[in-house]
């Protein structure tokens, strides 16, 4: 790639600037419900990340569970015919794993005949959220799962209109895999960064084979069950990624990597300072001390190496290990048939490649095309533009994800 391609780059990094909100957590938008049918009575049980339950307040301070009863009980329900099945209070709060809410709904249906059960929770509020419904007949003991979408959030589970519930397929799942790519503006500044700092096809592959690597590895260690990370932390090291690659970006650029590395691992040691003396900061002292110590590790390195293709290779390993572990963990802790877990962790992990290498040569293409119309700005300048612009939006992703304030 010559130095107009990298300068083009620019303008389509600055595109993605354009369009940069607050962050939603980087793990994947998910819920999980079991449906237990006994005549005309259905029980639910609805688990949901402590993540998840926060996109339904107003305002900065977690919801009720009042309030998300009540956000629950007006989108998730069975019906029988047309007419909704009627709520029997109270709605009960069952004890779940740290970092979960549960809620327990129990209906009665006016007829056990033309059952329909419907999941419209967190639709309105993300759209690539999915709910992993297990539906179970104790008339008859049949037993199935489903995977409600923003595109599927009714189905039949009796009459003659209903058909047999299938679970989701593995095209569906790879799928879900591309779609938490092209929806993760965090994920997506990330690669566009690697992209920005490889200067050769060879260094991009270096990249997609880390990424790969890491991703490969989540799957194996999440099947087995070995590892179970913190969501929370998972989100906040994903934001300081982001940031890294911005700031190698700047230590590359001016070759001079000292300062930037003592500034950036200064703000995590500060970090770590603030959650010793309990000043809001929600990360452990020692994954601050930790990522401070890689941070300026890491930098430091690269800033002294002409060829740092093969490191990066580690650092896009760390990150794949990362962003798969986030949405491992979380079908993990809401216990899924073991029998379809690992097809849906492979399925995912195939359509994350599909996303991420998507994401490359769109913008490598985009840029070709800027160059062959004779659009460029010098790349000096768009460097330390675009690598600022990833230090800022890393940090504060970073600092939303690890701080809370009140």
């Amino acid at each position: 790639m010559n130095r107009r391609s990298f300068a083009v780059l620019g303008v389509v990094l600055g595109l993605l600037a354009g369009t940069v909100g607050p962050a939603a957590a980087h793990t994947m938008s998910e819920s999980h419900s079991i449906w237990e049918i006994n005549g005309t009575d259905v029980d639910l049980v609805m688990t949901i990340p402590v993540l998840e339950v926060q996109r339904i307040g107003s305002g900065a301070a977690m919801p009720s569970d009042a309030e998300v009863e009540a956000y629950l009980t007006e989108r998730v329900y069975p019906s029988a015919g047309d007419q909704r099945c009627a709520l029997i209070p109270p709605v009960e709060t069952p004890a779940a794993t740290p970092g979960f809410r549960k809620y327990d709904f129990t209906f009665r249906c006016p007829s056990p005949n033309d059952l329909q059960i419907t999941s419209q929770a967190f639709f309105d509020l993300v759209p690539s959220h999915t709910n992993f419904a297990e539906i179970e007949d104790e008339a008859t003991g049949a037993f199935t799962e489903q995977l409600f979408t923003h595109d599927l959030q009714s189905v039949a589970v009796s009459g003659d209109g209903a058909s047999e519930l299938k679970a989701a397929s593995f095209l569906e799942f790879i799928s879900m895999g591309m779609m938490h790519i092209f929806t993760g503006i965090d994920h997506m500044s990330f690669m566009l960064g690697l992209v920005l700092i490889s200067r050769r096809v060879r260094d991009l592959l270096f990249v997609v084979t880390g990424f790969t690597l890491g991703h490969s590895l989540t799957l194996a260690l999440a099947v087995i069950g070995i590892l179970r990370p913190e969501a929370q932390y998972i989100d906040a090291l994903v934001a300081l990624t982001i940031a890294l690659i911005g700031a190698e970006n700047i230590g590359d650029g001016t070759h001079r990597p000292l300062p930037v590395a003592i500034g950036l691992g200064g703000i995590l040691f500060v970090m770590a300072l603030g959650r010793y003396f309990g000043l809001g900061v929600t990360l452990p002292t020692l994954l601050l001390v930790g990522g401070g110590i890689f941070s300026v590790s890491y930098l430091m390195l690269t800033g002294q190496m002409r060829d740092a293709g093969r490191v990066r290779l580690l650092v896009t390993l760390v990150f794949g290990l990362i962003h798969g572990f986030g949405f491992a963990s979380n079908l993990l802790e809401m216990k899924l048939p073991a029998s379809r877990l690992a097809e849906l962790l492979v399925g995912f992990n195939i359509g994350v490649e599909i996303g991420q290498v998507t994401v490359v040569l769109g913008a490598l293409l985009v840029a070709w095309l800027l160059v062959r119309a004779r659009l460029a700005i010098p790349r000096p300048l768009f460097t330390d533009i675009a690598a600022a612009f990833l230090v800022g939006e890393g940090l504060c992703w970073f600092v939303e994800r690890s701080v809370t304030l009140g």
